[in-house]
């Protein structure tokens, strides 16, 4: 019943949104130009087995750098702030920027808050779950410059800050701090950024976290991924598929692990799975019955390797569910939604800013 009430509260957002649109364009007595800026304000709506309930705002914008630039999609930006009933709470700024007829890019985040959430250990007699809050401040800056057609490289830097606590000390109390250079290689083939219906997508970052560079170890990541898009029912709707490989190499810190039940693959939501890689497989169709709304069905398998837990090493974890989407600006095709999955004993449901890939 809770996954119902919330999924009801998002569709009566969306179509209290949708006939308040309506009713302006049907006073419209003439044309204007073009707004540079579209605003909107959406509700933060969902729930999560480790977070619980979670709510909270996201204003956001899509807008022009240079009303002149007719090739650039628009930049976005935006801000969150979203609380849950565990007693976390999360604040975060999020920015895609598109300069120069589209030859360069540039992304900017930043985020804070404190996670109480859990993870699974089997050192004793029998495997438990144990809560862990880690207070985080991370922020993330990185530009592209396109080198020939459909091909951009550049680089990054990333900081991150972590104090982690852990249940009945079962794990000493630690603060980390991260400085991360990183090195993008980007293949982008796709007809638009924020709701491709054809083309493809490869990107790679290398992630060094190198000692002389204020790290107390050191390590690498490279995070990889493959998204290819197929335009279907006469370019109304669209099947997507993806690959994503994040490899840790290493001293992996707890905090940097990565976890199943995210982007790659929805259903997953305890926080039991986690190493230092991940690999993942999965198609999504997106079945748009209105121009303001549509729903999509995905499913996918992930496997993992490097897990505290030996035994859930190169498993495959599979992860299937739907979703409703709603467009939250009139004017540029940037869907917001909810999804729910169901995964390998476990299940979970997601708040969506764009799609999930």
């Amino acid at each position: 019943m809770q996954k119902i009430s919330i999924i009801i509260s998002l569709l009566l957002v969306s179509f209290g949104s949708l006939a308040q649109s309506k009713k302006a364009d049907s006073t419209t007595t003439a044309k204007g130009q073009p707004k540079n800026i579209d605003f909107n304000v959406m509700p933060y709506i969902s729930y999560n087995r480790t977070l619980d309930f979670m709510f909270g705002a996201i204003p956001m914008m899509m807008y022009k750098t240079d009303k002149t630039d007719t090739i650039s999609p628009k930049s976005l930006s935006g801000l969150s702030a979203i609380y849950t009933t565990n007693k976390s709470y999360f604040i975060c700024s999020f920015n895609k920027f598109h300069f120069d007829e589209d030859k360069w890019r540039a992304q900017l985040f930043f985020i804070t808050g404190n996670q109480n959430s859990q993870f699974f250990n089997d050192d004793f007699d029998s495997g438990d779950f144990y809560d862990y809050g880690t207070k985080t401040t991370l922020i993330s800056v990185s530009g592209l410059r396109k080198v020939f057609k459909s091909f951009y490289a550049g680089i990054g830097y990333a900081y991150a800050h972590y104090d982690t606590t852990y249940q009945d000390d079962i794990q000493p109390a630690s603060t980390t701090h991260t400085n991360g250079l990183q090195v993008i290689a980007l293949y982008d083939t796709r007809d638009a950024v924020y709701y491709p219906t054809m083309g493809n997508k490869a990107r790679v970052r290398w992630i060094s976290y190198p000692q002389w560079f204020g790290n107390d170890v050191s390590a690498n990541k490279i995070i990889s991924e493959y998204n290819t898009y197929f335009p279907m029912r006469d370019k109304t709707d669209v099947l997507a598929a993806r690959f994503s490989g994040k490899f840790g190499l290493g001293d992996i810190a707890f905090e940097q692990q990565v976890t199943i039940g995210n982007e790659d693959i929805r259903g997953y939501s305890e926080g039991k799975y986690r190493g230092d890689g991940l690999m993942a497989l999965q198609g999504e169709y997106r079945y748009n019955f209105h121009k303001r709304m549509g729903v999509v069905g995905f499913a996918g398998v992930a496997t993992i390797y490097g897990s505290d837990t030996p035994s859930f090493d190169w498993k495959l974890y599979p992860g299937a569910g739907v979703g409703y989407r709603y467009r939250a600006f009139k004017n540029e095709k940037f869907n917001v939604g909810l999804d729910g999955a169901v995964g390998k004993g476990d299940w979970g449901i997601y708040f969506r800013i764009g799609e999930a890939f």
